[in-house]
């Protein structure tokens, strides 16, 4: 049975990490196997993208309620774009990313990539482009990046912040429309998530347990997405980008001894 100790501690890593550039889904799967959970159970992980999702909508609330007021605007097609490439791969290869999720075979070298992305993007000049200058083809490009994180230790913060930065969005604005972005992305998550929990998948975990992982995901996703718009005005991604690489690397020599 998961303790609200470990609850809070997976709630804090997802909300950390799913909107800091270093990959949630591999933070979680590394989490997991330190409390030895590496079954922790489809509920759980459906719970903490609901805290985070929260997290998102009430940092954007002024957005949403813009939304919804006016469905038809720009910003709600510029979503509705960038979220269509992940839709087709998530639904095309669905059951293939989930097997590979359980492994981990492969989060070692994922890690790596996405290090190298943050490397190379951060060397970049800072763009010009601010919300209103974003094309649809900007948003199709930096969803097709937030596509490829369906490989858990991807970061899809970290590569739509990258797309960004390459389509010459400024740097606040870059992570600013990442976020955005993953709205509907961590919605789409949880709905399937959900289905496969209404066909029989999870395990039993205490009420207690879930209202703990699911507000230790959503203060943390909060204070994420708002220090890392922040910080990413004046810093570089590279001090995210060695940090994955050294996880990167310690994660395939513990693999490659036989010890993880």
């Amino acid at each position: 049975m998961l303790s609200k100790l470990e609850a809070l501690i997976l709630g804090i890593i997802q909300g950390l990490t799913e909107f800091l550039p270093i990959s949630s889904t591999g933070h979680l799967y590394l989490g997991r196997n330190l409390f030895g959970l590496q079954e922790a159970g489809l509920l759980l992980d459906t719970m903490l993208h609901v805290g985070t999702l929260l997290a998102v909508f009430v940092f954007y609330k002024d957005e949403f309620v813009k939304i919804i007021k006016n469905p038809f605007s720009k910003l709600t097609f510029l979503l509705i774009v960038g979220t269509i490439p992940a839709v087709v791969i998530g639904l095309l290869f669905k059951d293939y990313f989930e097997e590979i999720s359980k492994t981990g075979v492969t989060i070692g070298w994922e890690f790596l990539v996405t290090g190298l992305f943050l490397w190379i993007a951060d060397s970049a000049k800072n763009g010009y482009k601010k919300m209103d200058d974003i094309s649809y083809t900007d948003a199709l490009i930096i969803g097709s990046f937030q596509a490829a994180a369906i490989f858990p230790a991807i970061s899809r913060s970290g590569f739509t912040i990258v797309a960004a930065l390459w389509r010459k969005l400024d740097r606040e604005t870059a992570a600013y429309f990442s976020f955005l972005l993953s709205t509907p992305a961590i919605a789409g998550a949880v709905v399937l998530q959900s289905l496969d929990l209404f066909g029989g998948a999870g395990e039993e975990i205490s009420l207690s347990a879930l209202i703990v992982g699911i507000a230790s995901s959503a203060l943390f996703g909060y204070v994420a997405v708002k220090w890392m718009i922040g910080f990413l005005k004046k810093h570089s991604l590279k001090p995210f980008a060695i940090y994955v690489w050294v996880l990167g690397f310690a994660v395939l020599f513990f693999q490659f001894t036989g010890k993880f």
